[in-house]
This record gives structure tokens, sequence and C-alpha cells, in this order.
């Protein structure tokens, strides 16, 4: 439902934030990797999610996408819900989460408190290939400012294309089209490939 909110930043602490929009004050819960990003900003944006249930709504917020990105992986993962997934985030740092899950690290994983053997494992099983095909070295990076290929291949990927073969299906209609092409053109052309 919200993308994101932008404001000013009025109280921070390692569990949530308070960012003053137009005269409403919005609690987000954050993580501690999220809070350690915000610094001594007074103007600050944070990437959000709306997480509804009977008896209450709740925003969480992270520093960048890529932060939110794994979340909703994590989240995805039954027995694993909001709260637990904040932890997660708290205890390591998203990078460390993912190479965990990626090489099957059960050890890094447990670390982590509430997360037993049982549901480390779940964690890289359901997620190792999720996190493989989506390039796990870029999920936590999302680059300001993209060229016209990389925002292609991030919708290519977003489509359920494997990186590395989108990429290169790119690659290949930039040197066949030589004149300059919008990204939907880009992405229309490459379609077209696939």
């Amino acid at each position: 439902m919200y993308d994101y909110i932008e404001g000013r930043l009025v109280f921070k602490s390692p569990a949530y934030a308070v960012l003053d929009v137009g005269g409403v004050g919005y609690h987000i819960n954050i993580s501690v990797h999220t809070y350690g990003k915000l610094g001594d900003s007074t103007k600050f944006k944070l990437y959000t999610w709306l997480y509804v249930k009977e008896d209450a709504h709740a925003l969480y917020g992270f520093a960048d996408e890529g932060e939110r990105r794994l979340f909703l992986h994590l989240i995805s993962v039954s027995g694993i819900g909001p709260n637990t997934a904040r932890m997660m985030l708290s205890s390591i740092t998203p990078e460390e989460i993912q190479e965990a899950i990626v090489k099957g690290h059960v050890p890094t994983i447990q670390r982590i408190k509430g997360i037993g053997p049982k549901s480390a494992q779940r964690l890289i099983l359901e997620l190792q290939d999720k996190l493989k095909k989506d390039g796990y070295d870029t999920l936590i990076a999302v680059p300001v400012n993209q060229t016209v290929k990389d925002e292609a291949l991030s919708a290519l990927v977003m489509l359920g294309f494997a990186r590395n073969v989108a990429e290169k299906v790119l690659d290949a209609e930039i040197k066949r089209q030589s004149g300059s092409l919008n990204v939907e053109q880009l992405i229309k052309a490459a379609l077209r490939s696939l």
C-alpha cells in the first residue's frame, strides 16, 4: 500500500522511528541496521511495508529497497513473521544473512536469537534458490543512478527471468539496436528474444 514515506525525522530508537509528514506522525518499526543508517538527518525516506492483522496495523521501514526485499523474502518462509525477520536484520547485517542462506551456512543463521536449527534449515531450503536467482550479491545494493540497461535488467529479473540470461539478451539487443533505446523499448525487444 505504501511504497515509502519521506518526512521529518521526529524521533528514532533502535526499535522504531517517527516520521512527520504534513503534520501526521508515522510510527515505523525499524531494524538496528536501518537505525544505524538514519544518522543525524532531519529529513529521511524509509521504504515501507504495511502489516495488517485482525487487531493491528503496523508499518515496517527500511533504509533501502534491498533490505525491504530481503525482509519480504524472510517473511515468506513459514514460521518467520515480521518481528522475527526484523530481529534477524537487527542481529546480523543483511549481507551476512544473504551470504549464509546462499552458501547454506546454518551456524551463522543460528546465531540469531529465536532461530533454531530447523528454522535455519527451512530458511536455507526455501530461500537459497530465490536469492541465487535474484543475484544475492546485488540484492542489497540498489544503485541510485541506474542506466537504461540496469533498469531493464531489474525489470526482467522482477518478471522472473534469470539475471545472467537477461543480461546476455540485453547486451545483444543493445549491440543490435545501434540507436538509443529507452527502458520500455529495450524491455520489449528483450522479451521477444527471451
